[in-house]
């Protein structure tokens, strides 16, 4: 089998462009039926693709694991990054670590750890006091960090940068 890094974007690439096609009929469908199945359909999509995120940094977490012979994967990573003075990259890296931990656990120190850096994200979360992202949209699924197609792509490319400087040690 190809390398989890060699497969992750063109698997991400796939799974976002399938669902951009289902949601392009929903949103057709929704021009002359308002039907609650299709807003639930609506954020479906959305619900996916952070299921799709968290699993692919999971599996990330636990191939690093396994190569860096660790109980830690991205802490290991982490710590070879700043060895290597690629400190962008471990920041980065560190953004998305906490963001997906946001996702799997809500509040807590990942998310006051982005409330802390909310100017340095490429990504927007919630602040403590906000509802929505975008009020009215139908699609939004509650959660404290937003995952649009840029997040999903992202962590894929983050899982690929990361997998390839640790490899040029």
């Amino acid at each position: 089998m190809h390398s989890f890094e060699d497969l992750i974007y063109r698997s991400t690439s796939f799974t976002l462009t399938t669902l951009e096609d289902t949601n392009s009929k929903i949103i057709d469908a929704l021009q002359t039926s308002g039907s609650t199945v299709h807003v639930k359909n609506l954020q479906m999509i959305q619900l996916q693709k952070t299921v799709f995120a968290i699993g692919m940094f999971s599996m990330f977490d636990a191939i690093l694991q396994d190569e860096l012979t660790c109980r830690n994967g991205f802490e290991s990573a982490k710590r070879i990054l700043k060895e290597k003075k690629k400190l962008e990259l471990h920041d980065h890296f560190d953004h998305f670590i906490s963001a997906i931990n946001v996702l799997k656990h809500g509040e807590g120190r990942s998310y006051d750890h982005l409330l802390s850096k909310i100017e340095l994200l490429p990504f927007r979360i919630k602040l403590k006091d906000e509802n929505f992202f975008d009020e009215g949209d139908v699609s939004e699924v509650n959660t404290l960090v937003e995952v649009d197609d840029n997040f999903v792509l992202n962590c894929a490319n983050l899982i690929e940068t990361v997998s390839h400087e640790i490899r040029n040690e």
